[in-house]
């Protein structure tokens, strides 16, 4: 148990360079808030349902972090910072990484369909902060969310997802996602695979502005702009 504790810190570490420590990281809500979960899931197994929900109600008072105890997590999940929710029917795989404010939310209450609700986290996922996944979808291996971007169907595997509704850049997976990405979000170019479109968009606009200073120049000389000839 000693072993699985340190190897769970030690990748903390390896995603967040801020704690000096081992022991600064078990300080982090994020630590606390999955402890008490395996608590309340194991609860939530026996069907000892009331209890599950107080150890789960202790949790958020304690950590501002939710987490139903029917979720089932795997090894070595981070949520860095709090103000996270996880519904009931979730499922997250190992070695994934959520910020802050993220949302893995269900299907509308009101339809009377039960069953998988939430959304499945594969393996490697690393979910930016503020982000809403909605739904049974499933995020695949490796993918990244962005910050804020609402997604509410399922993931390819190495996608990135950015926006409100969410899309993917359509980045190539094994030209930059072989090293952790801080918040799900690159900074570089892959973020901004519109850039051509919008660069040919200011050139046209350019070019209507040009030709319409050029037909209040015509009008203002007096020449009207279909009659640039002279008259014979």
């Amino acid at each position: 148990m000693f072993d699985r504790l340190t190897s769970y810190l030690d990748s903390i570490h390896a995603r967040d360079p801020a704690p000096h420590s081992r022991w600064e990281i078990l300080l982090y809500p994020g630590v606390w808030a999955l402890g008490l979960h395996r608590v309340a899931h194991w609860l939530y197994d026996a069907k000892l349902f009331l209890l599950a929900r107080m150890v789960n109600h202790f949790s958020r008072f304690l950590t501002a972090i939710d987490i139903h105890p029917g979720a089932i997590i795997g090894r070595n999940f981070f949520i860095d910072h709090g103000f996270t929710v996880i519904g009931e029917t979730a499922r997250i795989g190992d070695n994934v990484t959520i910020y802050q404010c993220v949302t893995l939310g269900g299907t509308n209450p009101t339809n009377g369909k039960k069953g998988k609700r939430h959304p499945t986290l594969c393996d490697n996922v690393i979910i930016g902060s503020g982000a809403q996944i909605i739904g049974p979808i499933t995020v695949g291996e490796r993918a990244r969310v962005g910050a804020n971007a609402v997604v509410t169907d399922d993931v390819p595997e190495g996608a990135t997802m950015i926006g409100l509704k969410a899309r993917s850049t359509l980045v190539p997976a094994d030209q930059w996602l072989r090293e952790f990405i801080p918040y799900g979000t690159p900074c570089d170019d892959p973020c901004e695979p519109n850039r051509d479109g919008i660069e040919k968009l200011e050139a046209e606009l350019a070019a209507l502005r040009a030709e319409v200073a050029a037909l209040r120049d015509a009008q203002g000389d007096g020449i009207s702009p279909k009659r640039s000839g002279t008259n014979r």
